[in-house]
């Protein structure tokens, strides 16, 4: 379950006191067969940890527990929604797996993710971006439930049919994959080798290569093959042993 455009409280800050007006975001929930596939999409592990934005009632957090023996994190404002979540994995029998915490998503910890997911509006999505790109590992994979990310386009996208009609979202669900790239953007070297490459998100291009390709730590073009570590390329160039820095 998740809550739409779980941090857009403070908009209005100012134009009236807290307990007067107070805005709170739809709460619509995601049906199960969203829920799977998105996990799926992410190819969710049990080595991973799957930090879902705005958990609502805390379902995709206990499904990644219980189905794909994830460890779990739910950071969800709404207070009630926490004890909610809390009760549910208590229930599931995977407390001892998943955590849920009442929080914004824009200032939480999402650093240890391995899988992110998020049912947030676009507007959310956009400023989420920096510190998806700034503060996630390279290779975290993040599933958005209906919502794209302005620019940056994702590595795969897909419809979900439901087997019913499901409130706010008709018969079908679209979901979005990116791929954390590592960042390769400047010119590498290595004996005998001067690489320049430009970059933009997944994109990249690679002087004098015909095709080139980036998806997390791995990078390949041409005859080449190889993992980023920070400043650190090495793969193989031509079947040999080669390594590249920045």
């Amino acid at each position: 379950m998740k809550r739409l455009a779980a941090l857009l409280l403070g908009l209005a800050a100012g134009a009236a006191p807290a307990d007067e007006f107070e805005w709170r975001p739809p709460f619509i929930t995601t049906p199960p067969e969203v829920v799977e596939r998105m996990l799926a999409m992410a190819g969710t592990r049990p080595d991973d940890l799957v930090v879902d934005l705005g958990s609502g009632d805390g379902r995709i957090v206990i499904a990644a527990a219980q189905r794909h023996g994830a460890r779990g994190l739910g950071i969800e404002l709404d207070g009630v929604l926490v004890v909610t979540s809390q009760q549910r994995a208590r229930a599931a029998g995977v407390a001892d797996k998943v955590t849920f915490v009442q929080g914004d998503v824009l200032t939480a910890d999402i650093s240890k993710a391995t899988v992110v997911t998020a049912y947030l509006l676009p507007s959310l999505m956009a400023q989420l971006q920096i510190r998806f790109l700034e503060e996630l590992a390279p290779g975290t994979r993040i599933v958005s439930h209906a919502f794209g990310i302005t620019g940056w386009a994702p590595d795969r996208s897909e419809t979900v049919k439901l087997s019913r009609r499901h409130l706010g979202q008709g018969d079908e669900s679209r979901l979005h994959l990116w791929i954390v790239p590592a960042n390769v953007r400047g010119v590498w070297r290595g004996p005998g080798v001067q690489v320049r490459i430009e970059q933009n998100y997944q994109q990249i291009e690679v002087q004098g290569a015909r095709t080139a390709r980036i998806s997390g730590r791995e990078i390949s073009w041409d005859s080449f093959k190889g993992r980023v570590e920070g400043d650190r390329i090495a793969g193989e160039l031509d079947g040999r042993p080669i390594e590249l820095r920045r």
